[in-house]
This record gives structure tokens, sequence and C-alpha cells, in this order.
């Protein structure tokens, strides 16, 4: 009986106040979709970092047994520990630097075997004779700037030094792909934080219209000693319903972002970067920080109902 009144209650108010829930649902699906996108592209500029670095680093690349880049720095072959300790001195000398780290073959092999993978390509790492093996990949070092915009010592330091195959140094591009990402980022969670804002005024509004259109039947349950969860709990259920159609638009969105924007448009296109697969899609609608839309469209209304319904169903 006791639920039956309950799922009752909750039709009549999905009913009666059908316009105020549209508007709530809408609003969440449009905000928690922008946030949703926001998140991919905090992930796709942590994927491309790992993959590129950033405009702080430089690649400086050893030599190898068979030197791709055949550059002559390489006539010996493979580099030597002498040549190795004379690189790390000039990279700890200079001014410019901040830090180095070491990558052994195994860590880069493994590292671009990963993005491999992401990018559909990994048939050149597999196979009985595979293209690329960790004998053939080089050891590197990843050099971090003090500052962006200082990189022409360290790199006319080394280029010319025995032992060097080539240095990466993508500072100008990778700048410019971050900092699109950088507005792209914040400008979707902008939008979303006006836009859960505008959800919670609504879902204000909704509760308060509601309780009044119950107030007679919430004072008769008052006098019979129900408590004020019990009362609540349509409200609850109500704010839940709208959570879950918000949510469920907005992941059907963000799946049709991440099918038709990335893997059919982008990554077909712009190839030479590392692109968010269907695991950073799962982490948008169930990370834990940045919050996923999961989490964050039932707290965004159940949070406030619990917190408002205490005042507007008191008598």
């Amino acid at each position: 009986m006791q639920l039956r009144y309950v799922f009752t209650e909750l039709r009549t108010g999905l009913r009666r106040n059908l316009s105020m829930h549209l508007a709530v649902i809408l609003t969440l699906f449009v905000s928690l979709s922008l946030a949703g996108i926001g998140i991919l592209v905090q992930r796709e500029a942590t994927v491309a970092r790992d993959s590129l670095g950033d405009e702080l680093k430089i690649l400086v690349n050893l030599c190898t047994d068979d030197d791709p880049s055949h550059s002559p720095n390489c006539a010996s072959g493979e580099v030597t520990a002498d040549q190795q300790q004379r690189i790390e001195k000039e990279i700890d000398d200079s001014d410019e630097v901040a830090s180095s780290t070491f990558q052994s073959k195994e860590e880069g092999y493994q590292r671009a075997y990963e993005q491999a993978k992401r990018s559909n390509t990994e048939a050149a790492f597999e196979g009985p004779d595979p293209v690329v093996t960790v004998e053939r990949w080089p050891a590197a070092y990843w050099v971090t700037l003090k500052t962006p915009e200082r990189a022409d010592g360290i790199i006319s330091a080394l280029e010319g030094l025995d032992g060097v195959s080539v240095i990466k140094d993508q500072r100008k591009a990778l700048g410019q792909i971050f900092g699109i990402m950088t507005v792209l980022k914040y400008g979707s969670w902008i939008g979303a934080g006006f836009l859960l804002f505008a959800a919670l005024l609504q879902v204000t509004n909704t509760i308060r219209l509601a309780a009044l259109a119950r107030r007679r039947e919430i004072g008769i349950m008052r006098l019979v000693g129900a408590s004020t969860l019990y009362i609540a709990l349509p409200f609850l259920l109500e704010a839940l319903v709208a959570a879950i159609v918000g949510v469920a638009l907005a992941a059907g969105v963000l799946a049709a972002f991440q099918y038709w924007g990335v893997e059919r448009a982008l990554a077909d296109h712009v190839q030479f970067l590392p692109w968010v697969d269907w695991g950073d899609y799962a982490q948008a609608l169930i990370g834990l920080f940045p919050p996923g839309i999961v989490i964050l469209g039932p707290a965004l209304t159940l949070i406030p109902t619990l917190l408002l319904t205490r005042k507007y169903v008191k008598v």
C-alpha cells in the first residue's frame, strides 16, 4: 500500500508538472552534453601530450645500429656509453633546460605500441616479421624546457653531437593545438556551468510548485505521523527520473560525437594525433575526477531536492 502510494504520487507529480520536468530534462541534457565533451577534450589533451610531449618538451632520439634518419652523427652505429655521457652533460649544463628524462628502447617501444593501438595502426608492430621492433626503436631523452620560447641553444648544442639521431621540436605546432583544446575544454565547461545553474533553479521551482500543489496531502500525512523522508520520496523519484532521462540523452549525444565526430571525421583526416577511444568515452560517463555525467546528473537533481524538500514539506 505504501509503495503504491509513492508511485501514484510519482505519476501524478510527473503529469502535473510535465512542462517543468521537460525543461529540467532539456537543460540537463544540453549541459551534461557540454560537460561530457569538455571531459573528452581534456582526455584528448592528455593522450596527445603522452604521445607528442607538450610545448615545453623536445625529444632527442639516440642512434641505433640501423638508424632510419641516416644521420651523419650515427656513422659509428648505435650510441656508445661515452657519447651518451657527453649528451647528458650538454643537457645538464644548459641554462635553457629545466629537467630531462631518459627513455629506454623498451619504454619507447611500448609507448609507441599503445599509441598505435589507439589509432588502429598496430600492424607494423605485430606479425612474424614486424617492421617496428624493440631493437630498431631508439632510446631517447625527453628534455623539459624552462620556457617554450628558449630552445635554440640546447638544440644547436645537441644536433651536431655523435650519437644524436634526430631532435624532434614541435613547440609551435603543439602550442597551437593545445591552445585550441584549452579553449574548447573551458568553453564547454563554462557553458555547461551556466546551464547546470539554470537546471538547479528549475529543480527548485519544480519542487516548490509540486509541494504547494500537494500541501493538503502533506499536511494530512504530517498529522498521521509520516516521516519527512517518506513524504519527500515522490519528489526524489521525480528528480531521479528527470536525471536518468537527461543523462541517457547526453550519453547518446556523446556516443554520436565519439563515433561520427572523432572516429569517422577527425581520426581519418588528422592521423598524426592519437585520438580518444571508447575507454575515454566510458571515463566521461562514469569517471570520478572530473565526475562523469552519470554521477553529475543525479547529483545535480537529488541533492538539491533532498535539501529543499526539508523546507517545503513542513506544515
